[in-house]
Parts: C-alpha cells; sequence; structure tokens
C-alpha cells in the first residue's frame, strides 16, 4: 500500500449546476448530496483503507488551493498542485506523474475526478484495489468502465474485447475502442450489446507506465515537465510551473494517450456511480419521496408537486405547490426555477 497513489482532479467549474455551483466556489467543493460531506471529501474517503493520506495528491486551480487545503487538511500543502490555467487533463496529469516519480518511481496511481458520487463504496473499493494489483505488475493502463443501466447520451463510451480476459485478472478486458458522447439512437444501439460501458474517466497505471506513454505519445508535454524534475519540492517549482504550464496543449488524457497506446484495458464495474454532471443526474441519484421528489434541504414543504428536484440547503422555509418536473435551487441571492427537460439551458441562463 505504501506506493499506491491517488490523484484528485479538482479544476473543474461545474457550470451545468448554477447556481449550487459557480466559476467562484465549484460544486466538488459542495454538499451537494445534503449528508454533510463535499464531494471532494466523499472522494478522499473512498480511498481510506487503498491510499495512505501522505500519498494524496490534488491538482486544482491556484484560486480553489486554500479551500482544498481547508476540507482536506490531511493532505500534504506540496500535494496541492496549483494550475496557473486550464488546460484540460493531460497536463495536469502529466505534472503530477512526474512530481509522483521524482520521489517514488515504484509508485502506482489511481485518477480520479473530484466530482462524481458512488453508491457503493465497499464494491468501488474492491475494483480499485483488484485493478491496482494489475497495474502494479504490468505496462497496462486500465480505466474503470461502468456497466450502462440506460441509454445515456452524457457519457462516452468503451467498447471492449470481451473474447478473452486478461490471463492476469479475469474482471479485465482489453479496450477495442473509445467512443464519444453517442446521440439517442446510437446509444440504444450500445446498450443491446454487454460489451459497451460507460467511461467513468478513473485511471489506474503505474507511474512508469503514464510516464512513458506520455514521452511517446505527447513528447511536448512530457519534455516540459521532465525538465522540471530539479526543480520540484523547491521554492521554484510554483514559479516555474506559472511560466511552463500555459505553453502545453489543451488536450485531454483520453485524446493525449487512451486512444493512441497499445496496453489498454477496461475493468466493466457496477456500483452505483454518476459522474453527477447535472441536475437530473443528482435527481437520479438522490432519494425521492412517492411523488418523485428529490428534496436537498432543512425546511421543504411540497404540495401536488411531481418529478422536481429542490435543492435549498440555506435557512429560508421552502413551500412549492403544484409544479411537475421542474428544478429548484436557491444559492445566496439566486434563485433558479427550471423546467427538468430544459436543463441544458442552464449554462446559458447563468452567463
Amino acid at each position: 500500500m505504501k506506493n499506491n497513489h491517488l490523484v484528485i482532479m479538482a479544476g473543474g467549474v461545474g457550470s451545468r449546476f448554477w447556481p449550487m455551483s459557480t466559476p467562484d466556489f465549484p460544486k466538488q467543493f459542495i454538499d451537494v448530496m445534503g449528508c454533510g460531506r463535499t464531494l471532494i471529501q466523499l472522494t478522499f474517503d473512498r480511498f481510506r483503507g487503498i491510499c495512505p493520506s501522505e500519498n494524496v495528491w490534488v491538482v486544482t486551480s491556484e484560486k480553489y488551493a486554500d479551500e482544498v487545503k481547508r476540507q482536506l487538511p490531511e493532505i500534504a500543502d506540496d500535494h496541492i498542485l496549483r494550475e496557473p490555467c486550464r488546460r484540460n487533463t493531460a497536463p495536469c496529469i502529466a505534472y503530477v506523474s512526474w512530481k509522483i516519480k521524482a520521489r517514488n518511481p515504484k509508485a502506482n496511481m489511481v485518477v480520479t475526478p473530484s466530482d462524481h458520487i458512488v453508491m457503493d463504496v465497499k464494491e468501488f473499493q474492491r475494483v480499485i484495489t483488484s485493478a491496482m494489483k494489475f497495474t502494479s505488475k504490468s505496462h497496462a493502463i486500465v480505466t474503470l468502465g461502468m456497466k450502462p443501466t440506460r441509454p445515456e447520451t452524457g457519457y462516452g463510451y468503451i467498447e471492449a474485447d470481451l473474447s478473452y480476459p486478461s490471463t492476469n485478472n479475469k474482471e479485465i478486458y482489453r479496450v477495442d475502442s473509445f467512443k464519444e458522447k453517442p446521440n439517442l439512437v446510437t446509444a440504444e444501439r450500445y446498450i443491446q450489446k454487454n460489451n459497451f460501458f460507460w467511461n467513468s474517466g478513473v485511471f489506474v497505471w503505474n507511474v512508469n507506465t503514464v510516464v512513458n506513454a506520455l514521452r511517446i505519445y505527447q513528447p511536448g508535454i512530457s519534455k516540459i515537465f521532465e525538465n522540471l524534475l530539479p526543480y520540484y519540492y523547491t521554492d521554484q517549482e510554483q514559479e516555474l510551473i506559472n511560466k511552463e504550464f500555459p505553453t502545453c496543449e489543451n488536450i485531454s488524457v483520453d485524446y493525449a494517450i487512451m486512444e493512441k497506446a497499445d496496453e489498454i484495458f477496461v475493468f466493466p464495474a457496477s456500483f452505483g456511480w454518476s459522474d453527477l454532471g447535472t441536475w437530473g443526474s443528482l435527481h437520479t441519484n438522490t432519494p425521492k419521496d412517492i411523488y418523485n421528489n428529490a428534496l436537498i434541504g432543512q425546511n421543504i414543504q411540497m404540495y401536488e408537486s411531481k418529478n422536481c428536484m429542490v435543492h435549498t440547503t440555506q435557512e429560508k422555509k421552502v413551500v412549492i405547490q403544484g409544479l411537475d418536473g421542474y428544478i429548484i435551487a436557491e444559492k445566496d441571492d439566486t434563485l433558479l426555477i427550471c423546467k427538468l427537460s430544459e436543463e441544458q439551458r442552464i449554462k446559458e441562463f447563468s452567463e
């Protein structure tokens, strides 16, 4: 376990969860579920017993670093990596991988977003432990593929070759291809087959595997962070990152490595996962009353209303009458009332 490292990516702005989530205080730092823990804290909690707290890393924006420190005081300050600008997931993973390798060349890594939810934590931990055991003894890159429960158009898909499992782990299979977010007709076709899985954005690999893949497929990005090796864990690190990081190509790890490398595997799993990308997904993953209303807040009264998502966690009493299929969300001086079926317009409303 001493070589197991957890990397939490926490730079997103969660714009589809407005007004609860804002660029100044995005959803990973909010108690979205009303359970007393924020999404980033729940992410940290899930890995207890898998990765020691001294091996936990958070990559985030400079402006969120203090909030990370406040919510996760267990994490050392030099394990909170501050991005001076947003450059997608490949530069972020390159930075943390080179920094980890500088001190622990035997490190085994799991990379996860900070704002997803998992309902069956015990099964999640079993899957992660099994995947990390697999990557510690191979050059494999493993991504977790979620067994789809509906024809979802908001996720990318992984097409797996289920004819032969890996010899070292019978639950892990080779990836045939990665698929972009589909339209509804295509998504319905995917879920009729048994070898298509939602791409969870959770990756497992050992540090040498990912560094070598970056060297081969992204030499420009790799060179930037390899050249900084003498400066990691020094007073000059942040200054040099601020200078070099903006020169990185803006590219996701999926395009940068996953779609190019050979040893790519998927671990199909089912543990009540959601990327919690929208109010609709929160409604799906929250307990509901007999009228299918999901209510998060202390003092909410519903009359003749059904199929609503209500998130009002501040001190106001909230009374709702006669609504069907609406989002009602309040934060500070902003109140949103919007049809759930129109939630794709929320980004437009928030501008």
